[in-house]
């Protein structure tokens, strides 16, 4: 959907934590796109690490440099958000094959609610196929280090959540 802001896509996801794969793969369509609007699912369903509060604040600080970088949260259908912010383009990220089957499943079916927005699977960087939020968490949650998964931010903001929890000297 191309207007008066230009080529606007989407890029929804939990991001607890903002990892470095989802930083390279908005940081790449920020170069394709006009606009990315970063959006934070809100889901009363799972009992996130960080609050969407939180994880707002972090993806706001982290890109607050980057022109054509957008944070926001929605709940609800996907592609009625992407309507809404008049984005004809959902941006997913693609690890590794077993992410495939999920993807292709969620594309034909935002495709079918709304056959005007197109969804873009995008590779992160090689070096970060293998980096999830889960992972980062259950590493950090097991005493690991995650400097390099992470922005530095992110990281930060794990050791205070873990500080404040008890967890981590």
């Amino acid at each position: 959907m191309a207007t008066s802001a230009g080529r606007v896509a989407v890029y929804p996801g939990t991001f607890d934590p903002l990892t470095n794969g989802h930083v390279d793969i908005i940081q790449r369509g920020a170069a394709i796109f006009d606009r990315i609007v970063v959006a934070i699912l809100v889901n009363p369903d799972k009992s996130p690490l960080f609050s969407v509060e939180e994880r707002l604040g972090m993806a706001r600080e982290v890109f607050k440099a980057q022109s054509g970088v957008e944070i926001d949260s929605f709940q609800g259908l996907l592609v009625e958000y992407a309507k809404r912010r008049q984005a004809g383009v959902i941006v997913r990220g693609l690890r590794a094959i077993s992410d495939f089957e999920f993807e292709m499943q969620m594309a034909l079916m935002n495709r079918r609610l709304s056959p005007s927005v197109e969804t873009v699977l995008m590779m992160p960087a090689e070096s970060y196929t293998y980096v999830s939020s889960r992972l980062v968490k259950e590493i950090f949650a097991l005493g690991g280090s995650v400097t390099g998964l992470v922005p530095d931010l992110v990281e930060t903001r794990l050791a205070e959540k873990a500080e404040q929890a008890g967890h981590r000297a």
